[in-house]
């Protein structure tokens, strides 16, 4: 997390994150169906993108007026990311069962790193097929 102290800064709390898919087309669906709720708080503002067309980063950026608010954002945030995530692990068998089964997502960037990325967030105890 990063403040700012800039008197005239609205939001002056801040955060990015970088967040990596197995391929652009379910980072693409990730980003469409997290822009379809706007940010509900005043006190927050958010961003979301790809990291360049055709990647499958996606990039997440939170401002806001406290730390408290950006924690609140963010971690709603997640709760819905991990649901779009679940989906995709559900319904999306062809891509998701290959990212299990062979371990590895594209151009040696290992499901580990994936999986890494999503240690922590609640409610996510592992995204392998057959732990729940």
């Amino acid at each position: 997390m990063e403040s700012q102290e800039n008197g005239g800064d609205e939001f002056p709390c801040r955060i990015t994150l970088n967040i990596p898919f197995p391929s652009a087309r379910l980072a693409t669906a990730a980003l469409r169906a997290l822009r379809v709720d706007a940010e509900l708080s005043p006190l927050v503002s958010r961003g979301l993108s790809s990291s360049s067309p055709g990647s499958s980063t996606l990039l997440v950026q939170y401002a806001a007026t406290t730390n408290r608010m950006l924690r609140v954002a963010v971690n709603g945030f997640f709760e819905s990311l991990r649901v779009i995530i679940g989906v995709m692990e559900e319904l999306d068998l062809d891509v998701v069962d290959k990212v299990v089964s062979e371990g590895v997502v594209k151009e040696g960037f290992e499901w580990a790193e994936w999986e890494e990325g999503l240690r922590g967030v609640q409610g996510v105890v592992s995204m392998k097929k057959g732990n729940s």
